[in-house]
């Protein structure tokens, strides 16, 4: 790059200062999408090609970042009534999570927000495609399968088959300690060994910026609302029966709280069109195929 082109680069906003601190998950943001029908293969290439690294991955204190996508066969496993959060159960196609280092959520989140914004400015959003559940997160605790096991901080760049977000209300009657205690010491130790469920990452949602893009839906940060997201070593349609159904009618029965959506995602393969061709119930499988 000539010095000429680097003189016109606009100067940086945001002072990152890089502390002896430890890396620990402090934030979150989760954004579910619905690319419009016939652009599916086009805003894949342009998110992960562009705004994958423009409008996330170059930001300050964010350590981590993994895209999913929800299959015409995750989304039949949808339930109770995914609705509640992705409007009717077959949208919210494609989940990208960002992970954030503890203490540093209002700068990234100021960062964030700018940043975006200028890339609108620029021309570099895509505009076929809905935002459906874009919203942040604060990390609130951890379950691991295995002594010593994956930490969440590595959650995003471990080789997971598949996530799957659960979201919960929690009961009026029940406290916030009281529910964490029930999933933390009683529920879920009891019911991840043995099965592929390896990590279970708790948040809590925080507010959207004033001043963020309108394209973005806005939703309350209900303190009701819990979001835990389940790290899986094989698919989730391959592991729902065992896991994710047993731990639904668990929490239903403990009354604790109500389960209000379970969306279940596979990893998209970065460099390929892989799952654009089955997004929907409507298209033809495509067997085992996955690049094309």
């Amino acid at each position: 790059m000539t010095d000429e082109a680097v003189g016109k680069r606009p100067p940086r906003q945001h002072t990152m200062v890089a502390g002896a601190e430890p890396i620990k998950l402090g934030s979150m943001l989760f954004t579910l999408v619905e690319p419009h029908r016939g652009h599916e293969v086009a805003y894949n290439r342009w998110y992960e090609r562009d705004h994958f690294y423009a409008g996330c991955m170059i930001g300050p204190y964010q350590f981590a970042g993994r895209r999913f996508v929800a299959t015409a066969e995750l989304k039949r496993l949808r339930h109770p009534n995914s609705s509640t959060i992705t409007g009717t159960p077959e949208r919210g196609t494609y989940l990208a999570l960002y992970w954030v280092l503890d203490g540093y959520h209002d700068v990234w989140n100021r960062w964030a927000v700018d940043q975006v914004k200028a890339l609108h400015r620029a021309g570099r959003m895509f505009t076929e495609r809905d935002h459906v559940h874009t919203l942040l997160y604060r990390y609130a605790w951890e379950v691991s399968r295995d002594p010593d096991g994956l930490p969440a901080e590595l959650a995003l760049d471990h080789p997971a088959a598949g996530v799957v977000a659960i979201f919960t209300d929690r009961d009026p009657s029940v406290g916030v300690e009281e529910l964490e205690q029930w999933q933390r010491e009683r529920h879920l130790p009891t019911l991840l060994p043995g099965t592929a469920a390896r990590l279970v990452v708790a948040a809590d949602p925080l507010p959207l910026l004033i001043d963020a893009p309108g394209d973005v839906p806005r939703s309350e940060a209900d303190d009701r609302r819990q979001l835990t997201l389940w790290f899986l070593d094989d698919s989730p349609a391959e592991v729902w029966d065992q896991v994710v159904a047993e731990h639904v009618r668990d929490v239903e029965k403990s009354g604790m709280a109500e389960v209000v959506a379970v969306l279940g995602f596979v990893p998209t393969i970065p460099g390929t069109d892989a799952y654009t061709d089955r997004l929907w119930a409507d298209q033809e499988p495509a067997g085992t195929r996955g690049d094309r």
